[in-house]
């Protein structure tokens, strides 16, 4: 898939999973219950013992589930992940050399920012979408909504602090997608061995997106 339609996909889907996991196999099993909710988008953070394996694992076996890396703090991780079939980048910083790694590979890459300059400096030096992180540290989607305010052709993704009680006011406030992580892809669930619950919250997360579209008004063509 190139980067147009990985882009494209991360749209119409509305949603990033942020996957956070104890080990490989839990890390897996958290990525088949998200997937069976409707969900086939899915942040795999460096984070998780053998994210690397876990991506591999992921690309070769569950070739419907958009897979990428998170949590990638400088451009030698980014590569490893591309390298294992990542096909989006996400950071919670703003490294420039990251993002410079990236558009060498085609690959695109969602940078951390929080404050104006930052988000500012992201998109400038070539981000596809920048990750507003800790969006819910700053006032969450009113916050978000300040950002878009002076940047509306910046794609922003919020990520800490979405929930399903607050999706809705982060897509009002002009969310390109939601980074969505624990309330979503909820490790504890998994290791109780409610796998439901957590397919349940991704069927839950996706009605609000679909909710939020249609209520917008068609564009006049």
């Amino acid at each position: 898939m190139d980067k147009v339609a990985v882009l494209n996909s991360l749209q119409e889907t509305g949603l990033v999973p942020v996957l956070r996991a104890a080990s490989v196999e839990q890390a897996i099993a958290l990525a088949t219950a998200v997937a069976a909710g409707g969900v086939k988008v899915l942040e795999v953070t460096m984070t998780v013992p053998g994210a690397l394996q876990v991506i591999r694992r992921l690309v070769a076996e569950r070739p419907d589930i958009l897979i990428g890396a998170g949590t990638v703090l400088d451009p030698e991780t980014a590569r490893a992940c591309i390298l294992e079939g990542a096909q989006f980048v996400v950071s919670p910083a703003l490294n420039l050399h990251t993002i410079e790694l990236c558009h060498r590979y085609s690959i695109a890459v969602l940078p951390g920012a929080l404050t104006p300059t930052e988000v500012l400096t992201a998109w400038q030096a070539g981000a596809d979408i920048v990750k507003v992180f800790p969006a819910g540290a700053m006032g969450g989607a009113s916050y978000l909504a300040s950002l878009k305010g002076p940047f509306p052709q910046i794609k922003m993704i919020p990520t800490g602090g979405v929930s399903l009680a607050t999706a809705a006011a982060f897509l009002h406030a002009g969310a390109f997608a939601l980074g969505v992580g624990s309330d979503l892809v909820d490790p504890q669930a998994m290791a109780a061995g409610n796998s439901d619950i957590v397919t349940e919250n991704a069927r839950k997360y996706l009605a609000i997106v679909h909710n939020f579209r249609a209520q917008q008004p068609t564009p006049i063509r």
